[in-house]
């Protein structure tokens, strides 16, 4: 029990480190992305009024498996070019991306390029 809260307590610490840097604004909101060992959930966030803009989890994925991706990061690239499409729809070209306490590599490096791909600018 001891060394979960520690772990959970590093993991609290490299995701406010981020965020310190990090503001969505009401033309800029915040792209913040959680990943667990089997989904990813990510959010379209206006931090001037605390409002959820758009979300999108893996379901909504449309997951084709390319060359050269393994399944997972397959449907995390579809999951931000879907991501990209709502924030169109809602007005937005561009976001500011929040990694959370995820290294930028695998899953989250794939679904910032999708949502690059799908449009959306960083």
């Amino acid at each position: 029990m001891k060394r979960i809260k520690i772990l959970n307590k590093g993991k609290a610490k490299r995701t406010a480190r981020v965020r310190a840097r990090i503001r969505g604004t009401a033309e800029r909101p915040r792209l913040s992305i959680f990943r667990s060992n089997s989904s990813i959930y990510a959010q379209l966030i206006n931090d001037e009024t605390g409002t959820t803009v758009a979300s999108v989890n893996l379901k909504e994925a449309k997951a084709d498996a390319k060359e050269g991706m393994s399944k997972g990061v397959a449907k995390a690239y579809s999951l931000g070019q879907v991501i990209a499409e709502k924030a169109k729809k809602a007005g937005f070209s561009a976001a500011v991306f929040d990694r959370g306490a995820y290294a930028y590599h695998g899953r989250v490096r794939a679904f910032a390029d999708g949502a690059r791909a799908g449009g959306l600018k960083f």
